[in-house]
Parts: C-alpha cells; structure tokens; sequence
C-alpha cells in the first residue's frame, strides 16, 4: 500500500478533486486540469528501462529461493513510478504459471560499503525487523497487476542526503519459485504440502512441527515436489524480467511512503525482537482450516481472515494491492477516518 503523508495534504486540498481517501487498483486519482498541467509543464518525462534478474536454472518439480544483491536499477535521485515484472525463459518467452509458479518475488533497498557491510532498509510499514520489508512485491499475481503511481506522487529514492557516507545505494531481489511440470499433484505443490516435499526440517534445520501440513517451511530452496511416475524432462533457465518508470526529482513530485500491511499481524511486538514468533508481529502465512459438512452448509468453505490496524501517521492511501496464494479469493482494505468508514476492494 502506497500512503500520502500527512504533511501533503493540506497542500492537495484545493488541487484535488473527489474524495482523496481512494485505493488504486484500476482507476487513477481524478486531479483537477491544474495539477496535471503544472507537473507536465515542468518537463519531467517519464523515463524507463527494462531489466533481466540473473538468471537460475530449474527442473521439474525443482524450487528456487535465492536473494540476488546488486541488481540492475535505476540510479541517481529520482521518484519511481511503477515496477512491473514477468517471468521468462532463456528465450524471452512468458512462462505460463502452470509451468512456473512465482510464489512471490521482492525488491528492497540496502547501503552498502563493502559486501561484509550491508545497511538494510525497509518501507514504513507495520512489521518488525526485516519482515515484509520490500518496497516491491508481488507472486502469481504479478502478470497484468499494474504498479502505476498516478501523478504527481512517487516514491522517492538517491536522496544523497539519506545515504551514508562512504556507501552506495543498491538494490536485491528475491525470487521464491516452484516449477510444476511432470509433478504429480500441481495444486498440491504450488500449496507447499509437506507430504509432498517429502522434508522433515525446515531451511534452518529446525524439526517441522507435526501439525504442520504446508507452507513456507516445507518448499525452500533445493527441495523438490514428487513428481509423476515415469516422467522425464529437462532443466531450463528463467528470469524475472522486470521494468522501472521513473522521473527526475525536483520540487513538483510529491512523495509517498510504502506500507505493507500483514492480515496475520498479532499487534503484539516483543522489545528486542525481529523474527517470527507466535507472540511477536506479522506471521507472514497462517492454517486454513479443512472443510466440514457444517463449514459447506454455512459458508460455502470459505476461510476469512480479518484484521484491524492502527497505522502509525494520518495520510491518503493512493494505490494499494493485495498478494494471494492458490486458492484466495479477494481482499478487501477498509479504511476509518473521522468516524466516516471506507470500503476499498482489491484485485489479487
């Protein structure tokens, strides 16, 4: 989620038209002729570039997760507009999904020295530590999910004078994927099952609890999902080709701030800590519960998850999406502001 801050509002007040307190998904802003034209007039063309990931070679039924540093990014003091991304093979061809499932990909910023000396930075948003830090994110929904932050906003970066000295502005990004062809159960291996996996630790070494039927802790990188008997196929590289927007700074962009909000956040923040834990912050994934004959008379097996968050400055949200798995539905953000609540639904 992309939030105006607090401090720019006044300034919009009477160069805004409509109700400011919107979600972006497939509409813009509706600004009035006078704000277009002033930051048009100002000659500052969008730019953009397109990029390739390194590339990392997988097999059937084979998972990448890996976080490659120093990627390709634009460079110098200027405000992002939009960051799209597609997964390709050595070709430059789409792979389609029921190929490759991009579990999720992130792109963050660091400052770095030396490589022994990496500053990790992180968006404004709500989570402890390093989790759900990216300033871009996204999975399986990444194609035809648009990323455009409308004029005059964007998200600011190079500011010199937030860089420390003596170190340089960079870029990772981190791909989790899991390649599904010949496997013998692909809903079951896009889900993470553990039975599937065939793992009885999680990347760390750590025993995997018994109650715990799929996730994160049972496809990461170098496990591999069962495949069908008998088949055979080779190994393929892929990528992530991605494509920035920019423009230069200068005084007629005005600047947001990234939040990425957690619907399996506790609220609760232990003093110290930055991982995961039961009673400390964002868990990233969460159980859904099996389907009963009461569930199917009820709800139709449909697991809802809700959440309340209390975002730490006021502001005007001005693009937000939200990330699935395999089996979502929808996501709906709503927002409360002077009593007067706002009901924002979100493509995945």
């Amino acid at each position: 989620m992309i939030l105006l801050h607090e401090k720019w509002q006044k300034l919009l007040s009477s160069s805004v038209t409509g109700n400011m307190v919107l979600v972006l998904v497939l509409s813009m802003l509706a600004f009035d002729v006078y704000c277009t034209q002033a930051f048009l007039e100002n000659g500052n063309k969008i730019k953009s570039r397109t990029f390739l990931s390194p590339e990392f070679i997988m097999g059937p039924g084979s998972v990448e997760s890996k976080t490659y540093y120093d990627i390709d990014f634009p460079r110098g003091h200027i405000a992002l507009k939009s960051f799209n991304a597609e997964v390709v093979d050595q070709a430059g061809n789409p792979v389609p999904l029921f190929e490759t499932y991009f579990h999720h990909w992130l792109v963050g910023k660091y400052y770095e020295h030396r490589p022994s000396d990496r500053n990790f930075t992180r968006n404004s948003g709500l989570c402890q530590g390093q989790i759900l830090g990216q300033y871009f994110g996204l999975g399986s929904e990444t194609r035809k999910t648009a990323t455009d932050i409308p004029d005059p906003f964007g998200i600011e970066i190079g500011n010199p004078a937030e860089i420390p000295e003596g170190y340089q502005e960079k870029w990772y990004l981190d791909v989790h994927a899991i390649e599904t062809r010949g496997v013998e159960d692909r809903l079951g291996c896009i889900e993470c099952r553990c039975d599937l996996y065939n793992v009885t630790n999680d990347e760390d070494g750590n025993p995997i609890k018994p109650d715990y039927k799929g996730g994160l802790q049972c496809c990461y990188g170098e496990t591999r999902c069962k495949l069908s008997r008998g088949f055979q196929g080779g190994k393929r590289s892929i990528s992530l080709r991605y494509t920035v927007k920019w423009i230069d700074w200068d005084s007629s962009v005005i600047p947001v701030e990234i939040f990425t909000l957690d619907v399996t956040d506790t609220g609760k923040r232990l003093h110290g800590s930055t991982g995961i834990s039961p009673e400390n912050g964002c868990q990233v994934e969460y159980a859904v519960e099996s389907c009963t004959a009461t569930n199917a008379a009820g709800n139709g097996c449909v697991d809802i998850k809700r959440n309340n968050l209390t975002m730490p400055t006021g502001g005007y949200v001005i693009y937000a999406v939200a990330h699935q798995h395999v089996g979502g539905i929808g996501s709906t953000l709503y927002g409360q502001q002077l009593s007067q609540a706002q009901c924002f639904p979100m493509a995945a």
